[in-house]
């Protein structure tokens, strides 16, 4: 991988994983353009490299709301007997814990099925198309409720999430384990079912996403050295090298936070919609790429992120090589 492929994908990493827009079917587009599933060892890296650059985007949230990460840290502290203890701060943790696990146990116990299911064209394209149309009714729905005199329904702070808001964004955040379908759409959608204003639910949303998307990147990681240690083959950053992706966690990191304040001031004054429509254009755009031959959607290699990837159209059925499934991530 050369330095610059490491740079525009750690760009499209950043800027799509906390926008509603499904950063899966930007990955698939930008690493059949780049050429980067060649050979089957040069795929499987760079799907890992595509999963381990999301700690990029771990970083740019941990930098932003660092106050909020430290108030949890103090509260999780009290509750050990250390420190003065934060109750607002452990309440948020608590809240998260409860968010997350929904989606972590039907990961744990439903990977390959999804595997086997959901990664291929068809499904991929539907939770785009679908997802967009969903954003779009929700807006409507919110929509509704103000001009009912019912704003107020939807209008708490991240401070007022109780344990059954959390479960609710966290049941939400399940369907998201459907490939394409947007890890965030869902978990701030979520939010706002359970009456956050889009800016708490996009918060919420984001520091949802660090044990999310940190434990992606630990168990892909693993997997990937492992891999390369009981087969002997050269592991993501051999195939790819230290430096790209180093370069690839930095430019995630730098483009996820532009990303991350532009969205929270976004969609205070223009709600879901516009991202409901481009969704809808991006299932156009990677669906005529299919139809063209330029792409296809297959399950992953190993040690490769399942949200769906990409391999080029080969000209017999000779020349395809197998591939395997992974654990489940979700964008």
């Amino acid at each position: 991988m050369e330095w610059w492929h490491a740079v525009i994908l750690g760009l499209v990493e950043g800027i799509t994983e906390y926008l509603p827009i499904s950063s899966t079917g930007h990955l698939i587009i930008v690493s059949a353009v780049l050429g980067l599933e060649k050979t089957p060892d040069l795929k499987s890296a760079v799907d890992a490299f595509n999963i381990v650059i999301q700690g990029g985007a771990i970083l740019a949230v941990l930098g932003l709301y660092w106050q909020r990460v430290r108030q949890m840290i103090v509260g999780a502290l009290g509750l050990l007997k250390i420190g003065k203890g934060d109750p607002a701060g452990l309440r948020l943790a608590i809240n998260l814990v409860i968010a997350f696990f929904p989606a972590a146990l039907l990961g744990f116990l439903f990977h390959d099925r999804i595997e086997a299911k959901l990664f291929t064209t068809g499904p991929v394209l539907a939770a785009l198309a679908l997802g967009g149309v969903y954003m779009i009714a929700v807006d409507r729905w919110r929509a509704r409720k103000a001009r009912s005199g019912h704003a107020e329904d939807v209008q708490h702070e991240i401070d007022q999430v109780t344990p059954s808001k959390a479960l609710i964004i966290g049941l939400c955040q399940c369907v998201a384990l459907w490939p394409g379908t947007s890890r965030s759409m869902m978990t701030i959608t979520g939010g706002i079912f359970a009456g956050l204003k889009p800016r708490a639910a996009a918060e919420f949303s984001f520091l949802l996403g660090l044990p999310t998307l940190g434990g992606a990147c630990v168990l892909t990681l693993a997997k990937d050295l492992k891999h390369a240690h009981d087969t002997g083959a050269e592991n993501m950053f051999q195939v790819i090298g230290v430096s790209s992706a180093a370069i690839g966690i930095v430019v995630a990191t730098l483009s996820a936070v532009i990303a991350v304040r532009w969205l929270v001031g976004f969609l205070n004054k223009h709600g879901l919609s516009p991202f409901g429509w481009y969704r809808l254009a991006l299932c156009a755009v990677l669906g005529g790429l299919i139809v063209a031959g330029v792409v296809r959607i297959e399950p992953p290699t190993p040690a490769a992120s399942p949200d769906g990837v990409v391999t080029p159209m080969q000209p017999n059925a000779d020349s395809q090589y197998e591939l395997k499934g992974t654990p489940i991530e979700m964008h």
